[in-house]
């Protein structure tokens, strides 16, 4: 139901989106439902293709010019960009596609190097972060049984600079994906002062700087999980708080606590998990799992198409 919400969505202002692993049959697959929902348009690349198309050399000019300061020479820019992943960063630098999604037979760095070089990160922001959409079957908890949770694929130790950002970018995310208000629980194993220690120490102060950089958000913390989403407890533990209780976005202080406990949701609870959903770039790139499916990258597209309207 969540994924089809989103290609409804995606549906009405549709937005094209760059395939660079053409040959692997995965993507094929993706491709044809795709191309027969309709809910997004695509371009697929591979090898082959990028080296025959007429823009390459204007293509690999413009990534000499964008890297020239950092010695990149010109030979090494048309080499880098007959690579599929930044031949299709380039387009979507360009404004020929809206987004990107790559990764079923490359590594995370390989798929995020080309955008961190070439489309950097979005005005205001610093950081670029991961962001899991979780669905819960048959829970009330959250937004009925949806949750945002972060940063479960990136960032090993944010700081507490770095969870503010992850923060405020988590509820854009989920804003957009979801079309539900955010209520952003900064996590700990501490609410509101009830443990001591220099972990629950960085989430008070993360929770203290969001605040401040995006006062508007319902947002909170230091906030145990109980005391996050289950109402009994948050009016027991943190009675003055807007967000426990009631929080659909939860921020991990960390890769160890967040990883795990995306997994624990999604084996237990059997949650759908879509994601990681790239957060903080300048235009939507989308890295999947080298153990994906066809169905995963179907719905990697859809989320990356919805995440372009509002770039």
């Amino acid at each position: 139901m969540f994924l089809d919400n989103i290609k409804a969505k995606a549906k009405q202002n549709l937005k094209t989106i760059v395939l660079p692993e053409g040959d692997d049959e995965r993507t094929k697959k993706a491709v044809e439902v795709i191309e027969r929902e309709g809910f997004a348009k695509v371009i697929v690349l591979n090898d082959k293709i990028v080296a025959e198309d007429e823009n390459l050399k204007e293509y690999a000019h413009q990534l000499y010019e964008m890297r020239k300061n950092k010695g990149l020479t010109e030979d090494q820019a048309y080499d880098l960009i007959k690579n599929p992943l930044y031949f299709g960063t380039m387009m979507v630098k360009l404004g020929k596609a809206d987004g990107m999604v790559a990764g079923a037979c490359h590594s995370s760095a390989d798929v995020l190097r080309p955008p961190l070089q070439i489309l950097k990160t979005a005005p205001g922001c610093n950081l670029v972060s991961s962001f899991f959409v979780m669905h819960v079957p048959n829970s009330t908890l959250g937004h009925n049984g949806t949750f945002g949770f972060a940063d479960c694929a990136l960032n090993i130790n944010p700081t507490a600079e770095e969870l503010a950002e992850i923060a405020i970018s988590s509820a854009a995310s989920f804003e957009c994906l979801v079309g539900a208000e955010p209520r952003v629980a900064m996590l700990s194993y501490s609410t509101m002062g009830s443990g001591k220690g220099d972990m629950a120490a960085k989430v008070t102060e993360a929770t203290k700087l969001a605040k401040s950089k995006a006062p508007q958000l319902a947002l909170d913390g230091e906030l145990q999980l109980d005391a996050a989403i289950i109402e009994e407890v948050g009016k027991l533990k943190a009675p003055d708080s807007p967000v426990a209780g009631k929080a659909n976005v939860l921020v991990f202080p960390d890769l160890n606590a967040a990883n795990i406990g995306y997994k624990l949701v999604q084996r237990l609870a059997k949650a759908e998990a879509y994601g990681p959903i790239s957060q903080g770039i300048a235009k939507p790139v989308n890295d999947l799992s080298r153990g994906c499916s066809s169905d995963d990258i179907v719905g990697v597209v859809a989320l990356t198409a919805l995440q372009a309207t509002i770039n």
